[in-house]
């Protein structure tokens, strides 16, 4: 089958667009607070998908009120707990990173538990969740949760029928007390096409910075997509309580997905802007008897570049 030059053209496009991604990625941090404030221009490429320009005004406009609501949630002793699901390569990881890039770590934090050992099996399913709950003034990002007995363990055979049934069973109520004892409760599955999930991969295996996201599972993963499907639409339909409902978060488009998400979450939580103390910097203290002591040169790392 001879692949045309159209076609050839696209996939160079979307090769582009994934390395930019990845170095974007690593300036994100970089980016003065100027370009937040400069008025910004929409702009897409062929393919629809957010121009960069764009994407970076929007990402620190979101970030600053990531911040705001830091401040809220520990000036109020708020708690806060948010799951992110979906398929891998979907983008979780991405949109979790750009929620923390900015914020305290000791106020938001990322839960990501391995594989349980043998004792957490014998375990109530859900022990091994519950420590990380959020205590007041905290905000606690799940990536992938409790839902893995829904997915991961259905699809792969790691649980029984009757583990299984009794998840669903028993989640609503264990969610609704998480939401009764005054916890913000979020749910988001970020939702990709096959083809998107299938080029995610190819560029994973074809990029030595990024082979480590591929476990063994995430190949098998790919094998059962139907599987997977069937498992999430169960997932969905059983478990979107009001208390705690569902939200897909369209992922195909990277950037876009990331905003979205973070747009929607500020929009779910009540939170304002706390006034803060201005901030004036003191002088420094000096004294006639402090004398700086030389530091012998071979503890200074090497200047390489």
């Amino acid at each position: 089958m001879t692949v045309s030059e159209s076609e050839r053209s696209t996939d160079y496009d979307r090769i582009r667009d994934d390395i930019l991604d990845s170095i974007d990625e690593e300036i994100e941090a970089e980016i003065g607070d100027a370009l937040m404030e400069r008025s910004a221009k929409r702009s897409t490429d062929d393919g629809g998908r957010i121009g960069r320009k764009e994407y970076f005004a929007s990402l620190l406009k979101l970030q600053l009120e990531l911040v705001k609501l830091q401040e809220w949630v520990v000036a109020n002793r708020v708690k806060v707990a948010v799951l992110f699901e979906g398929r891998d390569a979907a983008g979780k990881g991405g949109a979790i990173k750009r929620i923390t890039q900015r914020l305290n770590p000791r106020v938001c934090r990322v839960v990501a538990l391995p594989a349980p050992n043998e004792r957490e099996k014998t375990q109530w399913y859900f022990q091994r969740y519950t420590p990380h709950l959020p205590a007041g003034g905290e905000i606690v990002l799940f990536d992938r949760s409790w839902y893995n007995r829904a997915g991961v363990e259905r699809v792969m055979g790691f649980c029984t029928d009757q583990e299984y049934e009794q998840f669903f069973r028993t989640v609503p109520d264990f969610e609704r007390m998480i939401v009764d004892s005054g916890t913000i409760l979020l749910k988001y599955w970020f939702s990709i096409t096959d083809e998107e999930q299938e080029f995610r991969f190819q560029c994973r295996i074809n990029d030595p910075l990024k082979q480590w996201k591929l476990s063994p599972m995430d190949l098998e993963s790919r094998r059962r997509w139907e599987q997977y499907t069937k498992a999430k639409e169960i997932m969905l339909e059983r478990s979107h309580i009001p208390e705690a409902p569902w939200w897909v978060v369209e992922g195909n488009d990277k950037k876009r997905a990331r905003l979205n998400c973070i747009h929607h979450l500020l929009s779910q939580i009540p939170y304002r802007e706390v006034p803060q103390d201005t901030v004036e910097l003191p002088d420094r203290l000096h004294s006639d008897e402090y004398k700086r002591n030389e530091l012998p040169q071979e503890v200074f790392v090497p200047m390489v570049y």
